[in-house]
């Protein structure tokens, strides 16, 4: 069985085509600029370098095409056609409070994602047209919603609530969501795993850190609290979005410039972070690169990002109580060792004791890594998150009929001998590269 996942934004497309049987993938890709000019492709098959090539893509239905011409090319295929796809399954952002697990997409979830459009209007209309451009392509199999606040639907009332009118939440659903819930799912599984305890008796912080970043307090094995809120703008500072800011500083920028609300709420979406701190960069290693010359802008911003994320850490471990370990992963929590050690030092007095050697050692996506030193009472691991692996395994599990909410269904990373196989290929090569590395793999307890 060949399974397609499919993460549709804003402007892109990724993918991943996944060998169920052999338990492999046998390409991953991405169309960026869709529906803007310039569209193109990067595109990596299994055992082959990886090409990219333009074309324009006018629309989200342009990019799906050029996706599976691609993955059914002679030169850079993959499947002989698209018939051999047994399931497809889709990223969307919102699901709102309607959806505590992943579904199978029909017209009552369609009905619901464009309802909570207002909710998430960055992302769900590209999640939607990415559906049904793909179902126009193949309208023969199972396609599955994955959401990304599902996750947190075990939150209670007295951490997604907001102190607001009661009836803003009854009439509008005015609530904290969350979101990174498929990364948030893989981490804490793999957590509990590598400390060697039951999933459901561990409680672990995560910080999901790239572009978009957001951190969650996981208690019991399920979403407790988390920092972003209605929409993904809440909680840490990240590449465009500002984070957290005083509510009333939009009205007063908008009394001071004459700003509408959609210019401010795209200022704070689009120009805010560290776009908005440094004037030009939201790659951390461009910011990185910057304060390495001295850069006062590039630095102050490394400084506001890593006071942000030690707030939300400390904030969390006193709501938890117990910690069994601080986890971090996403592009900057796997590879940016700078950015970790700004956010990591000085935890000590939380029981938090990281290594500055095996920090900077640990520049992985292939393997799981432990980077905390051994008097530290809280292990410090750095975890790559596998938000397709968990999708290709919902969408399996719907189109066998035995899926059920994470808390009653059992993922095959789960277990003390799973392994990645494309991850482990690449960390044979990892590890030429630096043969350090394999002193700080980390192995379940």
């Amino acid at each position: 069985m060949i399974i397609l996942t499919l993460n549709c934004g804003s402007s892109s497309a990724k993918y991943q085509v996944y060998d169920w049987e052999k338990k492999d993938v046998l390409a991953v890709g991405i169309v960026e600029k869709a529906s803007v000019s310039g569209s193109f492709i990067t595109h990596k098959a299994k055992g082959r370098e990886e090409v990219v090539f333009k074309q324009e893509c006018p629309t989200h239905a342009d990019a799906i095409e050029l996706i599976i011409k691609t993955l059914t090319s002679k030169e850079n295929g993959v499947i002989s056609d698209m018939k051999v796809i047994t399931a497809v399954g889709h990223r969307v952002v919102h699901g709102g409070d309607k959806f505590t697990k992943s579904v199978i997409v029909d017209d009552t979830a369609m009905a619901a994602f464009t309802a909570m459009q207002d909710l998430s209007p960055l992302h769900n209309p590209a999640n939607i047209m990415g559906i049904e451009a793909a179902k126009k392509v193949l309208p023969n199999v199972p396609h599955c919603a994955i959401m990304d606040t599902a996750w947190h639907q075990t939150m209670p009332p007295k951490n997604y609530l907001y102190a607001v009118p009661l009836d803003w939440y009854k009439k509008y659903r005015v609530r904290r969501y969350g979101f990174h819930g498929t990364s948030f799912l893989y981490t804490a599984k793999r957590a509990a795993v590598l400390l060697g305890q039951d999933p459901f008796k561990t409680n672990v912080i995560i910080c999901h850190l790239g572009n978009g970043a957001s951190i969650n307090a996981v208690k019991d094995g399920k979403s407790f609290d988390t920092s972003m809120g209605i929409t993904p703008l809440e909680g840490l500072v990240m590449g465009t979005r500002s984070g957290d800011v005083d509510p009333s500083l939009p009205f007063y920028v908008m009394r001071k410039t004459g700003m509408s609300v959609s210019e401010i709420e795209s200022a704070l979406n689009k120009s805010s972070g560290l776009f908005g701190l440094t004037g030009k960069f939201t790659d951390r290693r461009d910011i990185q690169a910057a304060a390495e010359t001295g850069n006062i802008d590039a630095l102050r911003a490394q400084k506001i990002e890593a006071h942000r994320v030690k707030k939300y850490i400390g904030a969390y471990q006193a709501i938890l109580g117990r910690v069994d370990a601080l986890v971090l992963t996403a592009g900057v929590g796997e590879f940016a060792w700078f950015m970790r050690d700004k956010i990591l030092n000085g935890l000590e007095g939380i029981g938090m004791v990281y290594d500055p050697v095996k920090n900077d050692i640990s520049r992985t996506r292939n393997t799981e890594t432990l980077i905390s030193k051994p008097e530290s009472k809280i292990p410090i691991y750095i975890i790559p998150t596998d938000e397709e692996l968990v999708m290709t395994e919902d969408a399996f599990a719907l189109m066998q009929g035995t899926y059920d909410t994470h808390t009653n269904f059992k993922y095959s990373f789960q277990s003390k001998d799973y392994i990645n196989k494309g991850r482990a290929e690449g960390l044979v090569y990892d590890l030429k590269k630096n043969p350090a590395l394999a002193s700080i793999i980390a192995k379940p307890k």
